[in-house]
């Protein structure tokens, strides 16, 4: 299987790119939110890739992630839903927003995606809340705003782990956490105390 690609990017289409790798054109499909992301023509690509085969089709599919291509495959490990579908997925919410969806129950935003309905949603959701990690979700949501800020990821961590323990939901947790303000100088029940009064709110 080929894990990844890096080559000069050759061209674009709508949900394609082409990359250049020692005279060697790959096309690869991707969602239309990587295509954003792409540098200029003849600038140097890594994607993610994941080599779709069936008995009529053989195609490689791209992420310029890791985290894309960890969701893309779960999507496509769920009955009815083909490359395209997981495609049109990814192409309308990004990856945290689909993990926090399927945690919250909401088929709502899921079902903004092309070709996804209602019940194919709340499919989703059933079929994969036991395989989404939590800690993947809030890591990565708050890892760049963290690291920029100089908070420390283990004070909202350690909050998120106490609001579970006192009976709220994992997702409640993460929305209530994610709706305050966090300075580097709060500590893990400074948090709490915080988190449990916007939990009023919610």
């Amino acid at each position: 299987m080929i894990h990844f690609i890096c080559g000069d990017l050759e061209e674009t289409g709508a949900d394609y790119v082409v990359l250049n790798n020692q005279g060697i054109g790959y096309l690869i499909y991707t969602p239309t939110s990587v295509l954003d992301e792409l540098p200029a023509i003849g600038k140097l690509v890594k994607m993610y890739t994941y080599m779709y085969v069936r008995e009529d089709q053989l195609a490689l599919y791209g992420f310029l992630s890791r985290d894309d291509l960890q969701i893309f495959k779960l999507l496509i490990g769920v009955s009815g839903i083909g490359p395209k579908g997981a495609l049109g997925i990814l192409s309308t919410i990004s990856p945290n927003q689909f993990r926090f969806a399927v945690m919250a129950g909401d088929s709502k935003t899921i079902s903004k995606a092309p070709g996804i309905g209602p019940k194919t949603a709340q499919k989703l959701i059933i079929e994969l809340k036991d395989k989404l990690k939590l800690e993947d979700m809030f890591e990565d949501a708050t890892e760049s705003s963290q690291e920029t800020a100089g908070i420390n990821p283990s004070a909202e961590k350690e909050t998120m782990m106490a609001l579970v323990a006192l009976g709220y939901s994992e997702s409640e947790a993460f929305k209530a956490l994610k709706s305050i303000s966090i300075t580097p100088d709060m500590d893990s029940e400074k948090i709490l105390k915080l988190a449990l009064k916007q939990m009023l709110i919610i």
